[in-house]
């Protein structure tokens, strides 16, 4: 089950460990992507910090840490071709895998109901 953030960040939950990327819908309005920088493995953040950021033939774009947490694990594939995220943002197109500090903050985030609502 994937929930969700209005910043357009989704999140897959294996226990306390929950995969973070980006929507499809993020993906898309941002366009062909051209560089990504991710957290460092071992870094902790805030809910809503600064996690990693995105560069696409548009614009720039920051993707926030949607639950307070440590980075465990980073993709180093969507570094090394970034086109992984526009091809499949919510599969092999994720960004850092996150231990999170209280698993129960994910019933704060949005069921994907809510945020096909939000964006439609």
């Amino acid at each position: 089950m994937l929930k969700f953030t209005a910043e357009h960040e989704w999140l897959k939950f294996e226990g306390d460990i929950a995969t973070v990327g980006i929507t499809s819908h993020a993906a898309e309005q941002l366009g062909d992507l051209v560089f990504v920088e991710l957290p460092e493995v071992g870094a902790t953040f805030a809910k809503d910090g600064d996690a990693a950021t995105v560069e696409s033939v548009k614009a720039a774009s920051d993707v926030y840490c949607p639950l307070d947490g440590e980075v465990v694990e980073i993709n180093q594939a969507i570094v090394d071709d970034p086109s992984l995220v526009n091809s499949d943002p919510q599969g092999a197109g994720w960004f850092f895998k996150l231990k999170l500090s209280n698993p129960a903050d994910a019933e704060t985030l949005l069921d994907e109901a809510a945020y096909k609502e939000l964006i439609a």
